[in-house]
């Protein structure tokens, strides 16, 4: 029922059989959900993933939302956006209402990991997120886009104009892994920011699931 290019492409992964709901997911959650599916023997959900690098780039989540749930609304149950708002500006939440969809609750997955609520109560306006995935990214999600990976002064002029505003590089992890942790170690110094590790789990995705 989910075609090839419906697969998670992004990251290899792709969902062993098809259940009555749909999770239509960002690409950079896919070892996420898989593994909160696997955790629980969710059978009963079917994973398909949008784009990754739509991360960077949120003017086109709510147009290939509303494309992917128009092309499979009839094959499942249930369709259930695991994106929050993801710098749409709202627009994904009005586009989920008009389609009848349900969404996970939150500004973007650096809240929800580590839960919608205590995340706003720190109030860390000046704070740079990296989650597991953007770690064993972050070459193709901050490096290369932002022009880092060019000639050292030029880099250097580069991440100063950037990183300004931010006070701290805050690693939220997923799982517990000395290698990541020592990458995003790697990827605050590379920034010239103050690292913080932070262990979240899944947070309010893992919530969001178990309440379907």
């Amino acid at each position: 029922m989910i075609p090839s290019d419906n697969t998670l492409t992004e990251t290899g992964l792709a969902p062993t059989r098809t259940g009555e709901i749909l999770l239509l997911a960002c690409g950079a959650l896919a070892r996420e959900i898989l593994a909160i599916k696997e955790a629980n023997g969710w059978d009963h959900m079917t994973l398909a993933c949008l784009p990754a690098i739509y991360h960077n780039t949120p003017e086109k989540i709510v147009p290939a939302v509303r494309d992917a749930v128009a092309k499979h609304r009839d094959d499942f149950a249930q369709i259930f956006v695991v994106y929050a708002d993801c710098g749409t500006g709202g627009q994904l939440e009005t586009a989920c209402n008009e389609l009848g969809v349900s969404m996970v609750e939150g500004p973007h997955c650096y809240s929800f990991f580590e839960g919608n609520e205590a995340f706003a109560e720190r109030e860390e306006f000046t704070a740079f997120y990296l989650t597991d995935f953007l770690v064993r990214q972050f070459d193709a999600f901050v490096t290369k886009p932002l022009g880092l990976d060019r000639a050292p002064d030029v880099a250097k002029t580069l991440r100063d104009m950037y990183f300004a505003h931010y006070d701290k590089l805050v690693y939220q992890a997923q799982i517990e892994d000395p290698a990541l942790e020592a990458k995003a170690r790697d990827c605050a110094a590379f920034l010239d920011l103050p690292y913080e590790y932070r262990f979240t789990g899944y947070g309010d995705l893992k919530t969001s699931l178990e309440e379907l």
